[in-house]
């Protein structure tokens, strides 16, 4: 264990030592890790909206349905909806 974990440090730092004298390389590691950050607040805000959106044309409350009335099969019928955007919000990011 402790050999997998020091030849995984070995290697992070073996690449940050190649990143150090490649300026290109880091500018373009840190424009990948600032698109990964702009487009997972993007997914964000967009599986918020379609939730919001969804709560207002149902015609009864999310909340009440599942919490309340404990209807296990509108929690899960909710729940696939959720990983159905999800998936679909993903795949548009990931091209």
């Amino acid at each position: 264990m402790t050999e997998a974990l020091s030849l995984g440090m070995w290697q992070v730092g073996s690449l940050w030592a190649q990143l150090e004298g490649d300026p290109v390389g880091l500018s373009l590691l840190l424009r990948h890790l600032v698109a990964a950050a702009v487009f997972s607040v993007m997914g964000i805000v967009i599986f918020g909206g379609s939730v919001w959106l969804l709560a207002r044309l149902l015609p009864f409350s999310m909340r009440k349905e599942i919490e309340e009335d404990q209807n296990v099969a509108f929690g899960v019928i909710i729940a696939g909806l959720f990983i159905g955007i999800a998936l679909i919000i993903a795949a548009a990011i990931v091209g």
